[in-house]
């Protein structure tokens, strides 16, 4: 059961608001009622809201729909020009969780010159990887290795933690990198893989050290 065709040109009005607060009100109503005769108007929303909590609700809406809607329209909106159109439909997918995206996340995605969109498809690929697929993947995520400042870095820790020993041998393999600030983050990533405790200034601060004297440990 969907909206009125009143209530769905309301909504589309009242997503494009100067307001935020009703913006981040109509993206509640939608998700709340979804409608398959929004998803352009969510996705299109996406890619140019500016604040964060109205995002993440369009984000919400748009997991309310069913995959067949959301993910054709968000996989096309991965060949966008925009990189918050990429970042957040990516993100998108990551919550939807469809194995039908994983296709979509190329490497290309994986490296993209934009941190964010990097990072959303660091999180997308490691959601939606199939089983078997993931020392390739971490592969790819090693190639990034050293990449950014500390939270696009943190973003890249996460990820090969989260492929479990999957994720292991590329690591390892980084730590030996020509590149110092490659194998600092190799050995932040391994700290944190053996203590998920840690915080990651920490474990960089001790693979400064590591690498600093030549060790391994």
């Amino acid at each position: 059961m969907g909206m009125a065709a009143d209530d769905i040109a309301r909504a589309g009005k009242a997503l494009g608001s100067d307001d935020a607060a009703v913006r981040l009100r109509a993206a509640l109503a939608v998700g709340t009622t979804p409608d398959a005769r929004l998803v352009d108007v969510l996705v299109a929303r996406c890619a140019v809201e500016p604040e964060f909590s109205v995002r993440e609700m369009l984000t919400w809406a748009l997991t309310r729909l069913p995959p067949a809607v959301t993910v054709p329209r968000l996989v096309a909106e991965l060949r966008s020009g925009t990189a918050q159109a990429r970042s957040q439909a990516l993100h998108t997918l990551s919550k939807i969780g469809d194995p039908e995206a994983w296709p979509a996340i190329t490497p290309a995605l994986l490296a993209d010159v934009d941190d964010e969109v990097a990072r959303a498809a660091w999180r997308a690929a490691v959601a939606l990887v199939p089983d078997g697929d993931e020392p390739a993947l971490a592969a790819q995520l090693a190639a990034q290795l050293g990449r950014g400042g500390p939270p696009t870095q943190l973003s890249l820790s996460r990820a090969l933690v989260a492929l479990g020993e999957a994720g292991a041998p590329a690591v390892k393999a980084a730590a030996d990198n020509p590149d110092p600030r490659v194998r600092r983050h190799a050995h932040a990533t391994e700290r944190l893989t053996t203590d998920p405790d840690a915080g990651f200034e920490l474990a960089i601060e001790e693979a400064k050290r590591i690498v600093a004297l030549g060790g391994t440990s």
